[in-house]
């Protein structure tokens, strides 16, 4: 008999490698505008070195503090995959360190994000590799499973399915699905535009025009005295 909430699932369709990178150096906090501004994950999971992200999701649930099936995914992913790793949230125990962390490097793995703890944070602060995590604690994990991988997961709030596509830079990570993709990316560039638009006025003409201001507060009655 099989056993529930312990399952693999080796491959998955991955979105075109093009439309992926329609997103590479797209700041994530204009993606997110273009996302309704409610997109990001938990503002608690936060990059561990300067490496930004970009790529397709490849899905991983753990129990709290375990990492049998991490081990799986890492070789399993094919170079390029985000390794999203949904541990509950739960931080008192690291689901990976240095070690296992340059074994995905050495793989090609775009980067790893968990919803939970990490360790050896001096270390992956100077690596290739993005790495984004909940928590820091020198806790090691379980290694007993269960667990699932290339499943839907949740991940800091958000619903997360294998080949979505992963972005994140300093100010965090959105999720984005690849049928939505297109439409986000050529919106995200205009607002870009817009944003280099504007701060060439503050920065060369000391201007910085923003009429919505005064119509926002006559619209709600402010008095000014």
């Amino acid at each position: 008999m099989k056993n529930p909430g312990c399952k693999i699932v080796r491959d998955f369709v991955r979105p075109d490698k093009k439309l992926i990178q329609l997103f590479k150096d797209l700041p994530v906090a204009n993606i997110d505008d273009c996302m309704s501004r409610t997109a990001a994950v938990d503002p608690m999971i936060k990059p561990m070195n300067k490496t930004t992200l970009l790529g397709p999701a490849f899905t991983v649930k753990v129990p709290e503090g375990d990492n049998l099936m991490f081990h799986k995914a890492m070789d399993l992913a094919q170079p390029g995959d985000v390794i999203v790793i949904d541990a509950g949230g739960d931080i008192k125990r690291a689901i990976f360190g240095e070690l296992m962390i340059t074994y995905c490097q050495s793989r090609g793995i775009a980067g790893v994000i968990v919803d939970g703890s990490v360790r050896d944070a001096d270390a992956l602060a100077e690596m290739d590799i993005a790495v984004y995590a909940k928590g820091v604690t020198p806790n090691g994990p379980y290694k007993n499973g269960p667990g699932e991988i290339n499943t839907p997961i949740s991940f800091g709030g958000r619903a997360v399915c294998p080949g979505d596509i992963v972005v994140g830079d300093g100010d965090g990570i959105v999720v984005i699905k690849p049928e939505e993709a297109r439409y986000i990316a050529e919106q995200t560039r205009k607002v870009s535009e817009k944003e280099q638009g504007i701060m060439d006025g503050i920065v060369n003409k000391g201007t910085y025009i923003r009429s919505w201001v005064d119509e926002k507060l006559k619209e709600i009655g402010c008095e000014i005295v």
